[in-house]
């Protein structure tokens, strides 16, 4: 694999092995038993992780890496703040299939933690195959533009469908091949029932939420690439992303009402990255100062513009 930063086996392994040690931590000391998730206690943590993602991207990365600057501190930030505002529509996905299958707000969490290690894994390996790709194909990295802007304007015009989880292929195929039970046993996956071994309803809500972020990586991956072709950064952006999710989702889960035209912030995002990338053909280069400006810029306004929707509604309404 490439890289634009000078770091080596040792880095990688030192900062997946990081993670894994903070994750550990999260599950075994801080959430070893079940608990209902305040809004405070999220937000906390989304403070935490936002915090650590800085101090990796300003003190951490400069030091492991010789080659990293300042402007690769602009790109990690970037590529941040695009797969965490992707990810935000995840988060009200989730919320969908939390509530289909009534799961109870002290055992999302597990589910959560889980969903995401699922995810780091998953994604890990997409960035592998991308990074591979773009070395040996660099007409990918159009491709990849042309996808984005495709998926982007789809998204800007496209009517607002309604999540059905019983739709999902997993689903169906859960349902058909494996043994399952419709009662919850605590925060387990598997329960026994009358000596038999059976899947319990939160398996197959871990399993939707592993297919769910699947599909969002499939959007948020060549995103990632339009903003750097280094696998480092990638990464790590990613890695930082998704750990932030979980507590994010506990401080919007019950605000989504409050962000309708996020969406349409987040696809032209992708339609910005999109062109960019095609930009290329003509040999047209976006500057990481540009690219974090117009980012933060349709995100602050989107969600400025909800909030300003919300509250207008509340007015007439009240």
């Amino acid at each position: 694999m490439f890289a634009l930063t000078d770091i080596s086996s040792v880095h990688w392994v030192a900062f997946i092995g990081a993670v894994l040690v903070f994750l550990a931590l999260d599950l075994g000391v801080f959430h070893r038993s079940a608990h209902v998730v305040k809004v405070k206690e999220a937000l906390a943590w989304t403070i935490l992780w936002f915090s650590m993602a800085m101090v990796f991207a300003f003190f951490i990365a400069p030091l492991m890496a010789g080659k990293w600057t300042p402007d690769d501190t602009k790109v990690f930030i970037t590529g941040y703040i695009v797969e965490l505002s992707l990810s935000m529509d995840n988060v009200f996905v989730i919320a969908v299939i939390f509530s289909y299958f009534k799961v109870p707000p002290a055992y999302q969490h597990r589910v959560l933690f889980w969903g995401i290690l699922g995810a780091l894994i998953m994604r890990g390996v997409m960035i592998w195959i991308g990074a591979e790709l773009v070395k040996q194909f660099s007409w990918i990295l159009y491709v990849f533009g042309a996808f984005l802007l495709f998926t982007g304007l789809k998204m800007l015009f496209a009517k607002d469908e309604s999540v059905d989880p019983e739709r999902n292929p997993i689903v169906r195929l859960a349902r058909k091949f494996l043994p399952l039970t419709d009662k919850f046993d605590g925060q387990r996956f598997t329960s026994v029932v009358n000596g038999k071994k059976l899947f319990t309803p939160l398996f197959l809500v871990l399993l939707i939420v592993e297919t769910t972020d699947l599909v969002f990586a499939l959007d948020s991956i060549p995103a990632i690439f339009g903003i750097t072709k280094d696998p480092f950064i990638v990464f790590t952006s990613n890695v930082f992303a998704i750990l932030g999710l979980r507590s994010l989702y506990f401080v919007l889960a019950g605000a989504i009402g409050y962000f309708r035209y996020l969406k349409y912030g987040l696809s032209l995002v992708l339609v910005f990255i999109g062109g960019k990338m095609l930009a290329l053909i003509w040999e047209i280069h976006v500057s990481s100062d540009v690219s974090l400006g117009v980012v933060i810029g349709i995100l602050v306004i989107s969600v400025l513009a909800s909030l300003l929707a919300a509250r207008f509604e509340k007015k007439t309404t009240g």
